[in-house]
């Protein structure tokens, strides 16, 4: 019986106190991530009415940081592919985190926007890079599971962005800053995360780093008391392209992956972003006081977590697919319901509906997104499946006041509902990995 491969030998363990370490430490970096995105929403509303900004000045000040995102997400993960997933991580959590702090002292519109750019960047790259590291260090029958888990992360940064929307930005006119302050604590955290992460096994074999992956696995063999081999296996061979790009993603069987996940990530950016980012205006809009409107959003956001949670189980019980594609239904039902949505009751029902699915729905694509490439363009990937989404994230803050002039709030969430059936679309063209091997992708790819 031939000897079982390092990636073998993780995918038999128990989950251990170090995949647990390795989860929570991802996920406080996601956290406050998800807290500076969600920041926004709250400093617009609140930056519209002290600076008096137009609509179109408010909808950049809202996209310019998908425009850093963007260009992040595509440029990181093929970094990561070249020097390895923690230090990009680390990296791009100082880089946000710094700018975060900075935008606290805008003095303009054009500086914010400056700011809000290189805050986008560095969130853009850390996203896709996290969810790939601990995709790669999960044991296969529960890493949809773990990484749902992770991306469930984002709802609690959010939830700390409302709470900090709701109760310090409205207290003095330079809440706004406070909240910008708040935001640079990844700066120091990002400190931690290289102490505190491993390197990824399979990315360390595929540079020849052979010594230091199985001192990493027989770190995780010891914590879960599973005996390693006397003798270190071989690196399984690993078909790596002879140069990490765009290009990989679209030869062979991988060229529908890559369309499929392009598909969802423009549909459900455009459709989240759009509704999210604009809701705190939205609400002003319809008359409620600004106070008002920030504690709807909380509850509203509150609903993000049994949308995790409930994703998190169907997700090895249904698969990836039936999961992701449910969820995309209830997010399309959820967004007309909200085009129709009149009065408060009936907006917070319709509001959490959209929470609730759309989030479930997120923590379903960042579970499928990594397993479905070979580890040599893994973080490649997904980084620009998370870029190329991007794009649909610019384009939705700067549609919302033209689609409001058109149609109101009807063409709004009827347009954000379309875009998540573009989204169902893509999730039908993607393979099923529930349970399966990371490596399997190779060969998938190339039947």
């Amino acid at each position: 019986m031939p000897p079982l491969s390092r990636a073998e030998r993780l995918d038999r363990l128990p989950f251990t106190p170090l995949h647990r370490r390795l989860l929570v430490v991802a996920g406080a970096g996601w956290a406050m991530d998800a807290m500076d995105v969600g920041l926004i929403s709250f400093i617009m509303a609140a930056l519209a009415k002290q600076w008096q900004l137009d609509g179109g000045t408010v909808a950049w000040i809202g996209s310019v940081g998908f425009i850093g995102m963007a260009i992040g997400a595509s440029l990181g993960g093929s970094v990561a592919d070249r020097v390895g997933r923690r230090f990009v991580f680390a990296a791009t959590l100082l880089v946000y985190g710094v700018a975060t702090g900075a935008a606290a002292f805008s003095w303009s519109v054009a500086s914010l926007l400056a700011f809000r750019f290189l805050i986008g960047f560095g969130l853009g790259a850390e996203l896709p890079v996290a969810s790939t590291l601990v995709s790669e260090f999960a044991p296969s029958r529960i890493r949809g599971r773990i990484v749902v888990l992770l991306e469930a992360f984002w709802a609690f940064g959010w939830i700390l962005a409302a709470l900090i929307g709701t109760y310090v930005i409205p207290r003095s006119e330079n809440g706004w800053r406070w909240a910008f302050a708040l935001g640079a604590i990844p700066a120091l955290y990002s400190s931690v995360v290289r102490r505190a992460l491993p390197e990824s096994v399979r990315f360390l074999e595929t540079k020849g780093r052979v010594d230091e992956a199985e001192q990493v696995v027989r770190r995780f063999e010891a914590q879960a008391g599973v005996a390693s081999p006397r003798d270190a296996p071989p690196p399984e061979p690993v078909a790596a392209p002879a140069g990490v790009g765009l290009a990989e993603l679209w030869r062979g069987g991988l060229a529908r992956r890559t369309l499929a996940l392009w598909m969802i990530w423009f549909g459900i950016n455009f459709a989240y972003y759009g509704a999210f980012i604009w809701i705190p205006t939205l609400l002003t809009q319809r008359g409620f006081s600004l106070v008002k409107s920030f504690e709807y959003t909380l509850i509203i956001t509150l609903a993000q977590l049994p949308g995790y949670a409930v994703s998190a189980y169907l997700i090895e019980k249904w698969g990836r697919r039936p999961t992701l594609a449910a969820f995309l239904a209830g997010s399309v039902g959820a967004a007309l319901l909200f085009a129709r949505a009149d009065g408060r009751d009936a907006v917070l029902v319709a509001g959490c509906l959209l929470s609730f699915f759309n989030l479930g729905a997120w923590g379903a694509v960042y579970a499928a997104t990594p397993e479905v490439y070979p580890t040599a363009v893994r973080a490649t990937g997904a980084g620009w499946a998370a870029g190329f989404g991007r794009i649909a994230s610019i384009l939705a803050p700067l549609a919302v006041p033209p689609l409001m002039a058109a149609g109101g709030t009807e063409a709004v969430f009827g347009t954000f509902a379309a875009f998540f059936g573009l989204a169902i679309i893509g999730a039908a063209l993607l393979p099923e990995w529930r349970g399966r091997q990371l490596d399997d992708a190779v060969a998938g790819a190339a039947g």
